[in-house]
């Protein structure tokens, strides 16, 4: 019996992977420590509370309790919120708290307000052990227009959130100090989008 012969093309991508493999499993074997993570979500492009809410589904997947904070989104029903408040509102608490962007309520002390009350909720659920994550939808607006101070919120990540919680941040336009101390961040960036074209917003993509 003779052995078939081997393609050589095949043989060098087989030894190209194992090359590779074998230095990747040498830099895993480095990645040891667990930590809560400060991550933001920025930029122009769609998908910031997208990307972050599908951690969110992680995370009841996993069983592991989190909340939502809504600073700007109001009234609108969005796919999100209703699957989690019916679906699992035992592992997920959410919280819608702002009433739409400011030109939409065009009043600004209200909206100082909604923020405020928002920013308070997200301390009390931040410091609560239990939550594993922690997503704050569109904080990053309110701080962009000072309804919320990025300092205040810069100080609190650091000092007090617990060790193994991670917080979410989404928005554009993330101010520096928030960046900075973030241990993950991800600009997404707008190369095309629908609305441009006179596409609506719609359900399922945008809500």
């Amino acid at each position: 019996m003779t052995d078939t012969p081997t393609d050589p093309d095949t043989d060098r991508h087989n030894a190209k992977m194992a090359k590779k493999k074998a230095a990747r499993d040498k830099i895993m074997a480095t990645k040891t420590d667990e930590k809560g993570l400060v991550i933001v979500h920025t930029g122009k492009g769609k998908g910031k509370s997208s990307s972050a809410f599908g951690m969110i589904f992680r995370c009841i997947a996993h069983e592991m309790p989190c909340a939502v904070v809504q600073f700007i989104k109001g009234g609108m029903g969005t796919g999100e919120r209703d699957l989690i408040l019916n679906n699992f509102g035992d592992l997920c608490e959410f919280h819608t708290m702002g009433e739409g962007f400011t030109w939409e309520t065009q009043d600004k002390t209200r909206d100082i307000e909604m923020a405020q009350a928002a920013w308070a909720k997200a301390k009390e659920l931040i410091m609560d052990p239990g939550n594993r994550m922690v997503l704050l939808d569109e904080i990053n607006i309110a701080m962009r227009y000072d309804y919320v101070d990025v300092e205040e919120v810069v100080t609190f990540l650091r000092d007090h959130k617990p060790p193994m919680t991670h917080v979410v941040c989404t928005g554009r336009n993330a101010k520096e100090p928030l960046i900075e101390l973030a241990d993950l961040v991800t600009e997404m960036e707008l190369v095309k989008h629908p609305f441009r074209s006179g596409i609506k917003a719609q359900a399922g993509v945008e809500f």
